[in-house]
């Protein structure tokens, strides 16, 4: 089975920054996507930032130029850099993958970290 596990939430002020981390790990052939999604309080979740094989990163208009997503395809790890985050960004951010493993093709979710912004 895959396991997708984060770290790295907690409260910050307005301004700070925090750097999330995501491991993947089981029985993997191929890591096609990592990303990150977040669900504010009372709201939908939405895209954060997705980097895929052979395409570009893609970034939600609302943290381009503020969050900068990498991965590390050797560990099978993505990190999100969050930086002059605001009390609007305050959400369950939840690490996503779409992975290879045997003979079949799925989507996978961590269990969520908590980021909240509040002075």
């Amino acid at each position: 089975q895959v396991q997708l596990v984060e770290s790295g939430g907690g409260l910050v002020q307005p301004g700070g920054s925090l750097r999330l981390s995501c491991v993947a790990s089981g029985s993997i052939a191929a890591i096609y996507g990592m990303g990150w999604y977040r669900q504010p309080p009372g709201k939908p979740r939405e895209l954060v930032a997705m980097s895929r094989v052979g395409t570009s990163t893609n970034y939600a208009d609302s943290v381009r130029g503020r969050f900068t997503i990498s991965r590390d395809n050797a560990k099978n790890l993505v990190s999100l850099q969050m930086n002059s985050l605001q009390p609007e960004d305050t959400a369950v951010y939840y690490c996503n993958a779409d992975i290879q493993y045997g003979n079949s093709r799925a989507g996978f979710w961590g269990q969520g970290t908590q980021v909240t912004v509040s002075s």
